[in-house]
This record gives C-alpha cells, sequence and structure tokens, in this order.
C-alpha cells in the first residue's frame, strides 16, 4: 500500500486550543503536530458517528406507528438539531432586538 501523501495547511487556533495541544503533544511524547491530527481525526469520526445515530434515529422515527414513540423520537431528533446547531453557532448567536 502507498504512503499517504501529506498536505500542508497553516491553522491559527485560539491561545488556550494551542496551550492544550502543546500540553497533550508534551505527556504523549509527541509533536504539535501528531496531536492535531489525531484530534482532526477523532473529530471527523465523531462527526460521522453524530450523522449516522441521525439517520437511524430518523428512520425509527419514519417506521414508527405507536403515537407515542412517535413523539419521542420526535423529540430526540429535534433535541440532536439543536444541539448541534448550539455546537456550530457557540458564540455566534445574538440576542439583538430581544429587549423590545
Amino acid at each position: 500500500m502507498p504512503a499517504t501523501k501529506h498536505v500542508r495547511r497553516s491553522v491559527s487556533l485560539p491561545a488556550p486550543i494551542a496551550k492544550q495541544v502543546g500540553r497533550i503533544a508534551k505527556s504523549d511524547r509527541s509533536s504539535d503536530n501528531r496531536v492535531l491530527v489525531e484530534l482532526i481525526e477523532l473529530g471527523i469520526e465523531a462527526r460521522k458517528q453524530r450523522e449516522k445515530a441521525f439517520f437511524e434515529l430518523a428512520e425509527r422515527f419514519r417506521n414508527a406507528t405507536d403515537p407515542e414513540e412517535v413523539k419521542r423520537l420526535g423529540d430526540k431528533m429535534g433535541l440532536m438539531v439543536f444541539k448541534d446547531l448550539m455546537r456550530k453557532n457557540a458564540g455566534k448567536l445574538s440576542f439583538a432586538g430581544c429587549d423590545e
């Protein structure tokens, strides 16, 4: 199997994240770059798992016939979507106009 081609990327990290990466690298006796690659790989896998879980839940929701089960699964799907939106928009929410 041929070696994986590497691509150079430049990434700006918030200082607290950079410090955490440095601490992890030091404790693992690894490089910051290796730690970043591992964290990105874990994040990609976690995202795939969340997506898979959502589609499995959506399939169960579509096939459900019991009204209580439909409500429970619908609520669970809504919570998954809301959590994902909150994760994507953390720190970006605006409450402009809420005082009116």
